[in-house]
């Protein structure tokens, strides 16, 4: 899809109202390079953790009815924009981490393919999805992230985005809120 196109509209269902002010477990996952990375840190940066179900790959079929179902379609758009407005977010102290149920395999393709400058992690097998019982959606047994994105600082959540429409001005809406906290 492109970004002229309208993507179905995420409603709030309530599945992450519980996770402003949430502590981030003690949990690392592996990057597109298979390099764990630590979540439960007390950097002076603030990560912005923003969790997506799946980019598409150009050599693969997407799941049955992706396009119908609210929330799915645009990953690739949205990694891109994180991608864009990546020196934005730097200046701002604030590093993206993207985190999908995609494997590391697949997210170095991605990444590579995208010019992705910064971490795409893996949670293939959950962990933190259980942890912090984010909101998941499912497709023939496959386990997909709902799409969100939590701003944390110090090991805390600071502020979540969910659900996130439209997806093509979510960076400029993260933006905003780290410029004015």
């Amino acid at each position: 899809m492109s970004a002229n196109q309208k993507f179905p509209i995420p409603e709030n269902d309530g599945a992450a109202n519980h996770l402003e002010k949430s502590s981030i477990p003690s949990i690392s996952l592996p990057n597109q390079e298979g390099n764990l990375l630590r979540l439960d840190r007390s950097d002076t940066f603030r990560m912005i953790l923003y969790f997506f179900p799946m980019t598409g790959r150009p050599d693969r079929p997407l799941p049955e009815n992706w396009n119908s179902i609210p929330g799915a379609s645009g990953c690739t758009l949205e990694t891109c924009k994180f991608r864009d407005k990546y020196d934005d977010l730097i200046v701002l102290n604030a590093v993206p981490i993207g985190v999908t149920s995609q494997t590391v395999d697949y997210n170095k393709e991605m990444t590579n393919r995208l010019g992705i400058p910064f971490d795409v992690l893996s949670d293939a097998k959950l962990e933190l999805k259980d942890s912090l019982s984010l909101p998941i959606f499912s497709i023939k047994n496959k386990t997909y992230l709902k799409r969100l994105t939590l701003i944390i600082e110090k090991k805390i959540v600071k502020k979540v985005f969910y659900p996130i429409y439209p997806i093509e001005k979510h960076v400029d809406d993260i933006i905003a809120w780290l410029k004015e906290n």
